[in-house]
């Protein structure tokens, strides 16, 4: 799978179980593990880019909505 689409496969997989445990909160998802969760997409990115590279993760909200706009951005322009 190309960057990102196996972290967005994870999520899609197991958001039921994720629901449980993080429903609200922003995850930063890496490979098939979920690294950290934050209040707030900031905090995330910046909790996330202080211990991992810029397009080794995701940040995706964890919440109810089954389908969701996704867009990916490879670039190095922070929107934090």
């Amino acid at each position: 799978m190309s960057n990102l689409k196996q972290e967005y496969q994870f999520y899609n997989d197991n958001r039921v179980k994720l629901l449980k445990k993080y429903k609200g909160k922003y995850l930063v998802i890496s490979g098939k593990k979920v690294i950290s969760a934050y209040n707030t997409e900031g905090e995330a990115y910046r909790g996330a880019t202080k211990i991992m590279k810029l397009g080794t993760f995701l940040i995706h909200l964890c919440t109810e909505k089954e389908k969701e706009d996704v867009a990916i951005f490879h670039t190095r322009v922070s929107f934090a």
